[in-house]
């Protein structure tokens, strides 16, 4: 997944440098020939998904190897990587604004949840000695809904730019990920208090 994230910001970066030549299928598209809405759909939004993903990678791993030493998510890596998702939510929503692009927004929010949901819990003084498993399922699920996002959207433009523009196609991977994300997070929960009331009995 870094390896992956870290393409997707490469071609974030290309895309912002050089919108037309990273996509000249595009030149002749009736809303993509603005070179503003290259750099905006598969420029910065797609910058903030590869933040999205590296976060949810660094944060599930930490998730599992502090599961002991809980004070070790605060270290400054780490904190540093919930800073860097924050500041390119907040520059997804305002160059969706700006671009009248209201998918823009509503894509950003997501990475404004996931910085709120982590420092909850990384920041949390004593947290049980089962959340860092829910954590870790949320985040693994995570990454891959913000890559299946990312490059399920971006593949399908290749075929059919329209399909970039569509909420649905945005949102399928967002939809399963998230029922995903409830469905293990409350087997785990349910199977380990009935763990703990066989040993009790």
């Amino acid at each position: 997944m870094l390896a992956t994230a870290s393409l997707a910001a490469m071609m974030a970066t290309m895309t912002l440098a050089f919108p037309t030549a990273t996509h000249p299928h595009l030149q002749m598209h009736t809303v993509f020939k603005d070179q503003d809405m290259i750099r905006g759909i598969f420029g910065w939004m797609m910058l903030y998904l590869a933040a999205l993903t590296l976060n949810l990678a660094i944060y599930g791993q930490a998730c599992i190897a502090n599961r002991m030493r809980h004070a070790r998510n605060r270290s400054a890596p780490h904190l540093a990587s919930q800073i860097i998702l924050m500041v390119a939510s907040i520059n997804c929503a305002v160059q969706g604004l700006v671009l009248g692009q209201f998918m823009m927004m509503g894509m950003s929010t997501i990475g404004l949840a996931t910085v709120a949901t982590n420092l909850w819990f990384m920041l949390r003084s004593n947290p049980s000695q089962t959340e860092w498993l829910t954590e870790h399922i949320k985040a693994l699920v995570g990454t891959g809904i913000s890559v299946y996002t990312a490059f399920f959207a971006f593949g399908a433009v290749r075929l059919m730019p329209e399909l970039a523009l569509s909420p649905l196609l945005w949102s399928l991977p967002l939809a399963v990920g998230l029922g995903l994300i409830l469905y293990h997070q409350r087997a785990v929960t349910a199977h380990i208090r009935s763990s703990r009331s066989r040993a009790r009995n």
